[in-house]
């Protein structure tokens, strides 16, 4: 379903002028601090505006198992890139010598620490001269015509002359009038085999009701639908903690707030009838003795809360923080119950006892990750639509800013009850390239961050960009959002310089700058083959 809503305009004039740029990031996700540097420097007077107090996204939050290794690293320079090799020069300051090397384009897992992330973001920030502007939601946007001309926060009106809406959300873009879509597109709307409802996964043949005969708690739905039809809900959103089992460094997992055993009655059955089920939390090794901790795209219960995901971006900031809460909850809900409830297998009860957070990060927040893991948001109708042939079938664009590779895949969407079991649906397992470890690659062009001219003339959107859901599901990764947060800044700049729409940019001109700033452009020339098929490793 598409949307087109009320535009957020501040009616008072004249307005409070807090800050005035060249070009003004909003959210400062990955692809917003990439955005900002690029465009800074680029030469542009840029501001970074973030709405909650955390500055980097899920990449400074949590997330510490970097997913290019599922990517062809050929295709992934300029900000990103250094990024990561300015990571492991400050572990290299420190004395510590990490087991890869960025500078060699193959799979290997990179990872590292939260701190350090955030220590390296902030340094890159400082030496770009990018304004930080924390804890400022949005509060409206005035346009004149097609033309954003400020957006609001508590601390005023800030102006610039383009503008680049970098959050998860795609906030500024809704605020600004946009037309954009949230959900699953139908099979037969851009002809995907990927779209619709999706049920990978095997069945789980448990009862999912009570003796009333009413669903269980974490049971969504009890209609599986059309196959074909479309949905509005999204794929789950869950934290990347970072935790340990060293006690020197591990604080103890909080407890909930309030626990209720019967929540986690569709787990235990599961259980019993499943005693050598895997760890439902995926745990991937981090230097200092930690892990980042992640919800398991294959598993049937795990650290993404199921169907809560969805009503995220329509929501206020109030309401926004008690979904947050809500996630959190549930996470130490399901904690406490793999811990104690004497259903769980032992040695699951056992490795999950031995694990807590770290005492050494994210002391501001008591050491819990400020960031939910929002895996998608709203999407943009923007000039030219991604879709699941583009990445899987016609890669080449004539303007393309980015190329990504990521496989496609979605975490679960809702879980569904039925009379003879209960069935995930909405997963996508990842479509890799045959043979290879990684996804099929592809470009990512201009348009496909341009809304139309009608509707906003100096707004970029590298994002909450224009895809269907499937495209979305390969597109939906860091990496992926740095390398087109970058080229959005250098876009923004050179259309601020020249004094152009963000549509009429010259793409030659562009794209030198790109390069100029080491971005790869061209869809790679990949190797032959000369291995069997790699074993499939970790998805977001």
């Amino acid at each position: 379903m598409r949307h087109l809503l009320a535009l957020g305009l501040l009616l008072a004039l004249p307005f409070a002028r807090a800050a005035e740029a060249d070009v003004i990031v909003y959210g400062a996700t990955p692809g917003g601090f990439c955005a900002a540097i690029g465009a800074a420097r680029e030469g542009c007077k840029v501001i970074l505006i973030e709405p909650s107090a955390h500055v980097g996204g899920v990449n400074t939050g949590g997330l510490s198992f970097s997913d290019s290794n599922q990517t062809v690293r050929s295709t992934l320079r300029g900000l990103f890139e250094e990024w990561h090799a300015r990571i492991a020069a400050d572990y290299a300051e420190h004395g510590v010598k990490l087991p890869y090397d960025v500078a060699t384009k193959d799979n290997a897992v990179w990872t590292y620490e939260p701190h350090v992330a955030t220590r390296v973001t902030e340094a890159m920030l400082k030496e770009a001269g990018v304004n930080v502007l924390t804890k400022q939601p949005l509060e409206g946007v005035d346009k004149d015509g097609a033309k954003i001309v400020g957006l609001t926060t508590k601390s005023g009106t800030h102006t610039a002359r383009v503008f680049i809406d970098a959050t998860y959300e795609g906030d500024l873009m809704a605020k600004s009038g946009i037309v954009w879509h949230l959900g699953r597109e139908s099979r037969d709307e851009f002809g995907e085999s990927y779209a619709g409802r999706q049920y990978p996964k095997t069945k789980m043949a448990i009862n999912g009701f009570d003796a009333d005969g009413l669903p269980l708690p974490l049971i969504t739905s009890l209609r599986p639908g059309d196959d074909q039809a479309g949905e509005q809900t999204v794929m789950a959103y869950s934290f990347r903690l970072c935790l340990t089992k060293d006690p020197a460094n591990r604080v103890p997992f909080p407890a909930p707030k309030a626990y209720d055993s019967a929540r986690f009655e569709l787990v235990r059955r599961y259980f019993q009838k499943y005693p050598n089920a895997p760890l439902p939390w995926d745990l991937y090794p981090l230097p200092g003795g930690k892990f980042d901790a992640n919800n398991g795209i294959g598993k049937m219960f795990s650290m993404g809360l199921v169907g809560e995901g969805t009503p995220w971006c329509a929501a206020d900031p109030e309401a926004r923080a008690k979904l947050w809460d809500k996630h959190k909850e549930y996470t130490l809900e399901f904690y406490h119950f793999l811990t104690t409830d004497a259903a769980v297998p032992a040695k699951i009860r056992a490795t999950m006892t031995e694990l807590g957070l770290c005492r050494d990060e994210f002391p501001e927040t008591e050491h819990w990750s400020p960031q939910l893991y929002v895996r998608e948001g709203r999407r943009m109708d923007g000039r030219y639509t991604l879709t699941q042939k583009d990445v899987l079938e016609q890669p080449a664009k004539d303007d393309p800013i980015a190329v990504s590779s990521f496989p496609i895949d979605s975490h679960d969407c809702r879980r569904i009850a039925l009379p003879d079991g209960v069935l995930d649906e909405g997963t996508i397992l990842p479509v890799r390239m045959p043979g290879r470890p990684h996804g099929f690659a592809y470009q990512i062009p201009y348009r496909a961050i341009t809304p139309s001219n009608s509707e906003c003339s100096n707004l970029l959107v590298p994002v909450a960009l224009s895809a269907t859901h499937v495209a979305y599901c390969s597109v939906r990764v860091e990496p992926t959002w740095m390398t087109i947060g970058q080229s959005a800044g250098i876009a923004a700049a050179l259309a601020a310089k020249e004094g152009v729409t963000v549509q009429a940019l010259d793409y030659a001109r562009l794209r030198a700058r790109l390069l100029a700033q080491h971005q790869v452009l061209d869809l790679p020339t990949l190797p032959p083959l000369t291995r069997p098929q790699a074993k499939p490793t970790p998805s977001k």
